[in-house]
């Protein structure tokens, strides 16, 4: 016997010397790009939403002082429209008594924390997730990646897990806290690890599973486990002296049951309340939103997406029992309105029902806490259906986000699609905005809804040559609103609907599109020399024009909420994240959250 087979303690500790290779893109180099980086978006983002007020310097170049003004940033960046800052990464030199020094995006924030009101309670927070952030990115440039014009020809899941930058806006937007190194490569999505889920038995006393209108629990179930592992699953119930009718089978992160579950529903395991299955067979990848996973074993069966009790971007990303409840209905609320309207049915846009949904109630935690509370929100599930089994022969999907994506060598997915197509720019660009704008300006207009269209919100159905068809909208029931507190909803629906104030109803078009996704790929387009900025917007003003031909019944509408307006009020993401990184906005009610400071001049408007 060895001295390390003595010491378990010993044993450890020469087991973890194998995690080395999980440190090997922490180096000098990829450390030192991706602070260039992350500095950069700083600085971009947030003279945008102006917390910095960059000085002149002239000639294109522009200089931010720190708090104590020792030390300067200086810089050259284009102004487009939207007051979007190109900024080149290379041309960032930071520089204090004289001397140049290293960029260093941590001494960045602390250097700034007075003029980015970062408070003493918020501030190391938000700095861990920055380090995380830019460990993210250095195991991104570390790795291999496909170029655009690979990309643009890629499968649904080799762009899902080939994007490098996650939230255009947010500058910390990959802390994932709670996960640690090891974790890290095996539940990022960039890192492409194949996952098999944790199932557990959950009694039917304490649980709650909802389903669609066109299924049942058994039929939901059959669909997504095989004969073999439903009938495992029932035999450790029944060696258990358990019935398996008394129990619903609930899927589960791994993290989160390694990490939460085992320890923090204890008691529920101990009383049997909750039963450990084991993994199912199938295997899963995460998508950019971390917690949801795509079958790769299957692609027809669904996305499951997951309870997980990490700090990322703004949230805690658990899952609310209660809110799984009503998710079902709300889906099948929304696509028999989709299924009615002709325009929105002309446009081609569905959705991908969140078709069943399950939630666990601790009743300790609940009589602990309110509805808000992160411990209510820790075992639960929804299933959304795969967009694999809608597609048409020669059609392929991609993830939004990916028009935002630049590779290494700072050539633009996007651009690469427009080349790939053959078409003008402004003909493909007029084919993604039927697809996906007009859609978001009919909901709005004929309907009162809106959606949360960010990039990775949508899919891409395109054809073969790369020009888009037709646009998926997912994550339904915690992201839509209808804004109209009169709106006659069936009673499971009604919790979407909200009181907004008027001013701001059109926020869900000017901000959420116009100044967080087309503001950034109008730049790219520009930047890579495919269409002038000046070109996009016309051809959004178009769009707009042509839809609102198409409504004359809608005209005292546009009249009250002018997409031509000459400026919208300019609200701010980060702003709310540097304010309170844990829970950035109320969900029920996220328009009182918003910070808004000041206009921009709507692009639009010379088009009127």
């Amino acid at each position: 016997m060895t001295a390390t087979d003595r010491h378990p303690a010993a044993r450890r500790l020469t087991d973890r010397r194998l995690t080395d290779r999980h440190l090997a893109h922490l180096r000098p180099d990829t450390w030192a790009e991706a602070n260039r980086r992350l500095v950069r978006k700083a600085l971009a983002e947030f003279t945008h939403e102006r917390l910095l007020t960059p000085e002149h310097l002239g000639d294109g170049r522009y200089l931010v002082r720190s708090d104590d003004g020792a030390v300067e940033y200086r810089f050259t960046a284009r102004r487009l429209r939207l007051d979007h800052w190109q900024i080149p990464a290379d041309s960032i030199t930071r520089h204090r008594d004289g001397g140049e020094l290293p960029l260093d995006a941590v001494d960045f924030f602390i250097e700034l924390r007075t003029t980015l009101g970062l408070s003493d309670q918020v501030l190391p927070v938000y700095l861990e997730e920055i380090t995380s952030t830019l460990a993210g990115t250095a195991y991104k440039l570390d790795r291999p990646e496909p170029t655009a014009a690979e990309l643009a020809a890629a499968d649904f899941q080799s762009v899902e897990t080939g994007m490098t930058e996650g939230h255009p806006g947010f500058v910390a937007n990959n802390g994932r806290i709670g996960f640690n190194g090891e974790e890290y490569h095996r539940y990022a999505p960039e890192a492409a690890h194949p996952v098999r889920l944790v199932w557990l038995a959950a009694q039917r006393a304490h649980s709650v599973f909802t389903c669609g209108a066109d299924t049942d629990y058994e039929r939901h179930i059959a669909q997504e486990l095989s004969p073999a592992e439903r009938d495992r699953f029932a035999a450790r119930l029944t060696a258990l002296g358990l019935d398996p009718a008394d129990y619903h089978l609930l899927p589960v992160h791994p993290w989160q049951w390694e990490n939460k579950l085992s320890v923090t529903f204890a008691g529920e395991l101990a009383a049997r309340r909750l039963v450990l299955l084991g993994e199912g067979d199938d295997e899963y990848l995460a998508q950019q939103s971390i917690r949801t996973f795509f079958n790769t074993t299957d692609p027809t069966r669904h996305y499951v997406k997951t309870a997980i009790s990490v700090l990322n971007m703004g949230f805690m990303r658990g899952l609310s029992a209660a809110y799984m409840e009503a998710t079902p209905a709300i889906n099948d609320w929304l696509a028999e309105l989709i299924e009615q309207d002709a325009i929105l049915r002309g446009t081609g846009l569905t959705i991908i029902r969140e078709h069943a949904a399950i939630g666990y109630r601790h009743r300790q935690f609940e009589a602990a806490t309110d509805r808000y509370s992160p411990y209510r929100k820790m075992l639960a599930a929804l299933w959304r259906e795969s967009p694999v089994p809608s597609l048409a022969p020669g059609e392929r999907l991609a993830t939004m986000a990916s028009l935002l994506h630049t590779d290494r060598h700072g050539d633009s997915l996007a651009a690469a699609l427009v080349s790939r197509s053959g078409l003008p720019p402004e003909q493909w660009l007029r084919r993604y905005l039927d697809a996906y704008l007009t859609p978001l300006l009919h909901s709005f207009y004929a309907h009162d809804l809106a959606f949360m269209p960010h990039g990775e919100n949508v899919i891409l159905v395109l054809d073969e040559a790369g020009t888009v068809q037709r646009a998926i909208f997912k994550d339904i029931a915690e992201e839509i609103v209808v804004m109209n507190p009169t709106a006659d909803l069936p009673e499971p629906v009604q919790r979407v609907r909200a009181d907004v104030p008027d001013h701001m109803k059109l926020l869900s078009i000017f901000t959420d599109v116009f100044d967080c996704f087309f503001r950034y790929l109008a730049a790219t387009l520009d930047e890579a020399g495919t269409l002038p900025e000046d070109a996009f917007w016309r051809t959004v003003a178009e769009t707009v024009t042509d839809y609102r031909a198409q409504v004359p019944e809608l005209a005292d509408k546009f009249t009250r909420f002018d997409p031509f307006t000459e400026t919208f009020p300019l609200s701010c993401l980060n702003r709310l994240q540097l304010r309170n990184n844990q829970q950035m906005v109320d969900l029920t009610d996220p328009s009182a959250a918003l910070q808004l400071i000041g206009h921009l001049p709507n692009p639009l408007a010379p088009h009127a």
